[in-house]
């Protein structure tokens, strides 16, 4: 895909002459005004906010509004209109990728029954399901952020577009799960920063942020729906498939509509450090799911984890003594800054196990059909998506502890009650259980946000970002493949009549995860924490 050509003045030739040209920012710089209007941005995706503001108009912009002033007041009204109508199908574009990616979240969980059934996998093709698409995204997520930045991000955007609606077409192999993840990784830091460089002013940016939220929140309440829908009509490749026309349709919106931009200093290339990665994740990802079936002692288990400990080894080592850091370790000297990754961790993957778990026990124990068992969780998201908003104004009015602890004890309560589960359990039962864990859920993306920002220098905001990012989606890696290994450890018999009682310690799992969110949450508010992140250096 080639770069679009430019003006003499940098203007794409698909940017009206009208609109002014800006300054851009960078795309590791997009969670800072969470700390400056933290009731703006309650939302549940990794990284939703903004950062730099544009500079001052100079040259050809700052000429563009005298010119304006000669129009009659109808012309100037309608330019403004035209401007207006143009960067909101802008933010249309940048929330149909979201859309996607956020709909990958949960409608892919709907269909691993019968994927399991089509393709005759066990408990670990399942988990790789998952895990290959959710180890790409946070192994790239950095990287792809400082590529757009360096390259352009409508580019970027154009290849990540092109790679997970590629990878949705050719989804029947795990293989094309991780294709269908470089491109994910590709899209959310563009597209925020599409965003940045389009909606300038304050009030702007935060209504579009605002937009950018209930998007997410949609694609997750959507996604066990239309996931139970498209599995019972087209089949689990329907559950891929809908993504398609949706990618092909934004790749030619991008291309007529949305300018280019560059960060003016973009970071500098750390292959070094993005192989360690890469290495780190997927070796311990491969180790937890495969360490069932091959024997937690066996030499390939064994060996494997040893080459996941030796890459984290030399990442610490490599990264302080690069001018550009990929990985900042400084950062988490930080007492709240690695609060709120640590329990980005712990929610993220509490929320991907009992996805898998449910989506398990509804279809495979209580004979559910797909659209059912799509119903029957609907109570999450729902709830999840109500409560995401409320949490940003308390964080706005009183600070991140009382919805982090709020969050910690309703996964912990609900997790707990959904290891007495039985094959025959009452429906309102999973109705109260799903919308408590929905509230906890929704609680504890807003403060983890908030953890991140005020933990860090402002000048750091960026870096910061992205590594929270990382953070949440290695969550939903880890959540996956913990409590599936658990799964097929305990596994005795077939699903419907042994998955109850193996899924327990599951469950309690995931009962702990919600209690270290809420230590965290009691811990890393201190007045003692917060000392410690201002002792780092801006």
């Amino acid at each position: 895909m080639q770069v679009a050509a430019k003006s003499a003045h940098g203007k794409s030739p698909n940017v009206p002459a009208r609109l002014p040209e800006r300054k851009p920012a960078s795309v590791l710089g997009l969670e800072l005004a969470a700390r400056q209007h933290p009731a703006s941005a309650p939302g549940a995706y990794p990284g939703l906010a903004v950062g730099a503001r544009p500079g001052p108009l100079t040259g050809p912009q700052a000429s563009a509004r005298p010119r304006a002033a000669s129009h009659p007041a109808g012309g100037i009204t309608g330019q403004a209109d035209a401007g207006r109508g143009r960067r909101g199908l802008m933010l249309a574009v940048c929330c149909m990728s979201l859309f996607m990616v956020g709909l990958d979240n949960t409608i892919v969980n709907v269909g691993l029954p019968d994927i399991g059934q089509d393709l005759h996998a066990g408990v670990s093709g399942l988990q790789w399901t998952v895990a290959a698409y959710t180890i790409a995204l946070a192994a790239l997520l950095m990287f792809s952020g400082a590529v757009a930045d360096r390259i352009g991000r409508r580019t970027i955007f154009q290849v990540g577009l092109s790679l997970f609606t590629l990878g949705s077409w050719l989804c029947s192999l795990i293989g094309f799960r991780v294709l269908q993840g470089v491109g994910g990784s590709m899209l959310n830091p563009a597209a925020l920063g599409i965003i940045t460089n389009t909606f300038t002013r304050p009030a702007e940016r935060a209504r579009a942020i605002g937009v950018w939220d209930g998007v997410f929140g949609l694609s997750m309440a959507l996604g066990p729906v239309l996931g139970g829908v498209l599995v019972g009509t087209v089949g689990w490749r329907g559950i891929f498939w809908a993504n398609i026309p949706v990618g092909l349709a934004a790749v030619s919106l991008t291309a007529l509509f949305v300018p280019d931009s560059r960060a003016p200093r973009s970071r500098r290339a750390d292959p070094v450090g993005q192989f360690l990665i890469i290495v780190m994740l997927g070796t311990l990802a491969y180790g937890i799911i495969e360490g069932p079936g091959l024997g937690w002692r066996s030499p390939e288990i064994l060996g494997i984890f040893a080459l996941s400990v030796a890459a984290l080894a030399v990442l610490l080592a490599y990264e302080p003594r690069r001018a550009d850091p990929m990985v900042d370790f400084r950062f988490f000297r930080s007492v709240p800054f690695a609060g709120a990754n640590l329990s980005a961790v712990c929610a993220i993957a509490a929320m991907a196990g009992f996805l898998f778990l449910s989506t398990l026990y509804l279809q495979d124990v209580r004979g559910l059909s797909a659209l059912q068992a799509g119903l029957t969780i609907l109570p999450m998201p729902v709830v999840m998506a109500l409560c995401a908003p409320l949490a940003g104004r308390m964080v706005a009015k009183r600070g991140p502890r009382i919805p982090l602890v709020i969050a910690g004890a309703a996964l912990t309560i609900s997790s707990a009650a959904l290891s007495r589960l039985t094959g025959t359990t009452e429906h309102a039962y999973l109705v109260v259980t799903y919308a408590l864990f929905g509230v906890g859920a929704g609680m504890v993306s807003s403060p983890i946000t908030n953890g991140v920002m005020s933990g860090v220098p402002k000048t750091q905001a960026g870096m910061a970002s992205g590594m929270n990012s990382s953070s949440r989606q290695l969550g939903q890696s880890l959540g996956v493949a913990i409590v599936g290994s658990v799964l097929a450890a305990s596994m005795r018999g077939s699903m419907q009549t042994g998955f109850v009682r193996a899924a327990h310690a599951g469950w309690w799992i995931l009962a702990g995860c919600g209690y270290l969110v809420l230590l965290l949450g009691l811990v890393c508010t201190t007045r003692w924490a917060r000392a410690t992140a201002a002792k780092l250096p801006t």
